[in-house]
């Protein structure tokens, strides 16, 4: 469990803040995030359902194709709404910030995995809680 707590979101490698107000992964969580300019590579899915609203800045939602393992021209685009942006545990993506974007982020309880692609590596990889890695 987290209660007010500053943490990078998305490993060493993101250029994601997260101010958490709580976290209780088996029932919820909110959480105030920074995303910082640019993206890192890896494209990921969640391990929770989440409904986020962009207070300040934009971001952009990108798409990992679900027919080849490369990345997809597909994209959305998000900046300040009062309506949330649904985002499901199964939506492989990475998100691009330009400039400084903040998000209020409310999640739904976490399942004990979620997946990973690096473009670099050519590879996927499952992830559970404290982003260790699951060995098939």
């Amino acid at each position: 469990m987290k209660f007010f707590r500053k943490a990078k979101d998305g490993g060493p490698e993101s250029t994601v803040t997260g101010y958490w107000l709580a976290e209780i992964k088996w029932l919820f969580s909110i959480v105030l995030l920074r995303f910082d300019d640019g993206t890192r590579d890896s494209f990921h899915s969640h391990a929770f359902d989440s409904l986020n609203w962009v207070l300040k800045g934009c971001v952009r939602e990108e798409l990992l194709s679900a027919t080849a393992i490369s990345a997809s021209d597909s994209h959305n685009e998000y900046t300040p709404s009062i309506l949330p942006v649904l985002t499901r545990r199964e939506t492989f993506h990475r998100v691009r910030s330009f400039g400084t974007t903040w998000v209020l982020s409310i999640r739904g309880p976490w399942r004990g995995t979620w997946r990973e692609w690096s473009p670099k590596s050519q590879q996927y990889v499952t992830l559970t809680h404290g982003r260790k890695e699951v060995r098939a």
